[in-house]
């Protein structure tokens, strides 16, 4: 049988097209590739938590739970699991008291003076508010005054361990999150510009009471 030069031809560049393509294809970067490495199927609790009340509408009184065993700060609104934040809790030398709390004072830009009878403060000096070397960060939200409260930390590693002296450690930006959070249930609402003042001059002390106080239960 003759072929023609013309089918020859033909056949020719559709096999040359094949290959191309196979070539592409053996190529090609699979559109995961930058995940390679990542669980991507680890989403956090919080993230999930978001979603899922963005979805719909949340009503009822919010209150705080500091579980000390997970060494978890879970926010619910009603019966609705709102945030989760990871806290660092007391040492075994220093607790953090279990027990039901009532918040009624925030603190942002505190001042920070070491405890006169602590000795794990001997040799240590007050900070004044916005210090680089104060302990409390940005915010405190009292629960048990005057000794206890939640508030932000540099040591962030520390969060989720059992390593603080009583108090509940956060990290600086889920703190001051927080405290907006319970302004804003505890009836003491601001502007966004309020609490910009407030984060960019460090230097000035301000202390809001609630109006509606705000529970938090810790336990074991």
């Amino acid at each position: 049988m003759t072929i023609s030069r013309k089918t020859l031809a033909t056949l020719a560049l559709i096999f040359s097209g094949l290959t191309a393509a196979t070539a592409c294809a053996q190529l090609e970067v699979p559109r995961t590739a930058p995940l390679v490495g990542r669980d991507t199927t680890a989403v956090s609790e919080s993230t999930t938590v978001t979603k899922a009340v963005a979805s719909k509408k949340v009503e009822g009184p919010l209150t705080l739970r500091a579980d000390l065993s997970s060494r978890m700060l879970v926010v619910m609104q009603g019966d609705t699991k709102i945030k989760t934040y990871s806290v660092a809790v007391g040492s075994e030398k220093y607790p953090t008291p279990e027990g039901s709390y009532t918040i009624r004072k925030i603190v942002w830009n505190p001042s920070w003076h070491p405890p006169p009878d602590a000795a794990w403060a001997k040799g240590k000096t007050a900070k004044g508010p916005g210090d680089p070397g104060n302990p409390m960060k940005v915010v405190k939200i009292f629960f048990h005054e005057p000794d206890y409260y939640i508030h932000g930390t540099d040591a962030v590693g520390s969060l989720g361990e059992a390593a603080s002296h009583g108090c509940l450690r956060m990290d600086p930006d889920e703190v001051a999150d927080l405290a907006k959070l319970i302004m804003e249930h505890g009836g003491q609402p601001r502007e966004e510009n309020w609490f910009w003042r407030i984060i960019h001059s460090r230097r000035e002390e301000k202390t809001v009471y609630l109006d509606n106080p705000i529970s938090l239960t810790v336990s074991d």
